[in-house]
């Protein structure tokens, strides 16, 4: 009987045959646009999908490639354990997905880069723009380890699929249909994935309504539960989840991934105009806002299913990873395949998260890397280059999974990287957008100085991980288990996987119960402010304010905020109405490189154009 406790089914033929074949089918779409474009065989089609894209497939890819299998797995746990309080994100989506669309996406698409780094040669120096995309490669490989990682261990413990066949089976397929489809096999791909996803949701809280007698029941028990409690204004930054840390801390974590990161950078810019560009992240909000209200409900009908036998605490899975992976084989092994739908639903967020990162550092190494050492290279060669680091970096993330296997609870974690790294990389490019004075000394300095303190503040925090009385565990009960598992543990001792292995608190230093408990939320807000005012400080002292005037293109003005049809002359084509500006207007300068390189790029474009009539 579910809810029980015990040992539960394992995989059936038919959930292998559903899960083996939604996995070829998402490697199948991939190679079937590698055939179709396979006379286009460009750079900027492989990284950009010839910037064609239109708004709603990039808006469900850009909901896709952050929805990762860490989400399906995590985020249900997130509410059997604490509540509904991470509910609260659809605030932060909403204030990301506007800052995003009406600050960045003018930028971005009216200097037509590929590489979001670029930006920071332009504005400051090349050593910054080598950092900053040093930093990038790191936090996403690292990242991208976690994501394979650990669904591969929750589904193996319970599924009983090999781990390391299923970590090389998952980098393979993303590295096949990266490597041959590129940016366009990788968008497609993700809205087949996202739909896969979503339908695991689906499945599992049909089945849990079915079995409690309705979503109403559900709900109830989550109100007696104390799971309901989703609005809590207690101002202490060392809280986990308030409503503060959620909306401000949050909604800047997110900026950072999305406003910055080239992972989703890159989907945008790849629409064929820049309402297309703004369009698809308003719609991305939409669908983050469906797939955290559903992940949500998931926890809440494993709270259901479970507050009699807590699977924790009565030993039947060793770490808050593996609840859900446990909840689907106890409630849907007696309907063949459905399982299999729900493994490949958390594997379509690993590929989809994969994939994205593999194309996302490929054009950042291409951009940064490459191309300045190489100018001469033909689109043949960087075809070739293109997929060759897709096969490097596919590789390198597999490996990248073992450093993963030494972290915490893997949401968290995930989330403490993006607010670690990216804090101090989006206070450098605000610090570049909305501050003329700012020079390269002021934004060299802020970065160091930023990332350091996050580093410090994080690693910290994973030592000397927070006490009880900050996260806020809920309790949970095992007076109904049957199963005949000796019960040694109180029912508010199930605590985080990290809990187990709290050092004694005499061990603990002054810092572990006030700095190092710093909620994870305000990681990144922290990293951006130091970075700032550090950088503001530094460029007044050195002179910044003094420099010569900052070209116009380079910073935020008035035009381009809350302009959602504003995109230019000419949209098709952004770089023109730039080069045109160049030409007549010396502030522009044709003397930096990257104008001159943008000119001759844009006269190719024309060529082309008239040899394709």
């Amino acid at each position: 009987m579910a809810g029980t406790g015990g040992a539960v089914a394992t995989f059936s033929v038919w959930d292998y045959v559903v899960f083996v074949g939604i996995v070829l089918l998402a490697a199948g779409i991939g190679l079937f646009q590698a055939i179709r474009g396979r006379k286009k065989n460009s750079s900027d089609e492989f990284l950009l999908g010839g910037r064609q894209m239109t708004a709603v497939p990039v808006a469900m890819s850009l909901t896709a490639s952050f929805m990762s299998g860490i989400t399906v797995i995590g985020t249900p746990a997130e509410a059997y354990l604490y509540g509904t309080p991470f509910w609260l994100f659809a605030f932060s989506y909403s204030i990301m997905s506007t800052i995003s669309a009406e600050i960045f996406v003018p930028l971005f698409y009216r200097l037509g880069i590929t590489s979001t780094y670029e930006y920071l040669e332009m504005r400051f120096n090349k050593l910054i723009r080598v950092i900053g995309t040093t930093m990038y490669i790191s936090q996403t490989a690292l990242y991208t380890g976690m994501v394979i990682y650990a669904p591969a261990l929750a589904l193996n413990q319970i599924t009983g699929l090999d781990l390391w066949g299923v970590l090389v089976a998952t980098g393979t397929v993303c590295i096949i249909y990266c490597t041959l489809g590129g940016l366009k096999a990788v968008i497609w791909t993700d809205v087949f994935q996202m739909v896969i996803m979503l339908s695991g949701f689906v499945a599992v809280i049909t089945r849990g309504a079915i079995l409690q007698g309705g979503l109403g029941k559900i709900w109830e028990d989550s109100y007696n539960g104390d799971r309901l409690n989703t609005f809590d204004f207690d101002a202490d930054p060392l809280r986990r989840h308030t409503f503060w840390t959620i909306v401000v801390g949050g909604s800047l974590m997110w900026a950072s991934m999305y406003a910055i990161n080239q992972s989703q950078v890159q989907r945008y810019i790849s629409c064929r105009t820049m309402t297309h560009a703004k369009m698809s992240l308003y719609v991305n909000m939409v669908g983050l806002w469906v797939t955290v209200s559903l992940a949500m409900m998931c926890g809440l009908t494993m709270y259901s299913v479970y507050k009699n036998c807590d699977p924790l605490n009565n030993k039947d899975v060793a770490s808050s990873d593996q609840l859900l992976p446990y909840l689907v084989m106890d409630i849907l092994a007696e309907y063949p395949g459905v399982p299999g739908l729900f493994v490949a639903a958390a594997y379509s967020g690993t590929l989809s998260t994969v994939s994205s990162s593999i194309n996302a550092l490929v054009a950042v190494t291409v951009e940064d890397f490459v191309k300045p050492v190489w100018p001469t290279m033909t689109d043949k060669q960087a075809s070739w280059i293109n997929m060759g680091l897709s096969v490097f970096f596919g590789a390198v993330c597999i490996a990248m999974a073992a450093v993963a296997s030494l972290m915490g609870s893997v949401l968290q974690a995930a989330l403490s990287i993006f607010g670690m790294i990216s804090g101090p990389l989006l206070g450098l490019f605000l610090l570049g957008m909305f501050f003329r004075c700012a020079n390269s000394t002021g934004g060299l300095t802020g970065l160091i100085t930023g990332l350091v303190i996050t580093l410090w503040v994080g690693i910290g925090a994973q030592v000397y991980p927070p006490l009880p009385i900050k996260t806020r565990p809920l309790p949970l009960s095992v007076a109904g288990c049957v199963s005949d598992i000796n019960i040694t543990t109180t029912a508010a001792a199930w605590s985080s996987p990290a809990l187990l292995t709290l050092p004694p608190s005499n061990e603990r230093p002054a810092l572990a119960d006030s700095w190092y408990s710093l909620s994870y939320l305000y990681f990144c807000p922290v990293g951006t402010l130091i970075t700032m005012i550090t950088g503001l400080i530094i460029s007044a002292i050195s002179g910044g304010c003094k420099q010569e005037k900052i070209r116009p293109e380079l910073m935020i003005s008035k035009r381009d905020l809350i302009c959602f049809g504003c995109s230019g002359k000419d949209e098709e084509n952004p770089e023109s109405d730039l080069i045109e500006k160049a030409g007549a207007d010396p502030l522009y300068g044709l003397d930096n490189p990257y104008f001159a390189d943008k000119e001759d790029k844009l006269k190719e474009k024309e060529i082309d154009k008239i040899s394709k009539f």
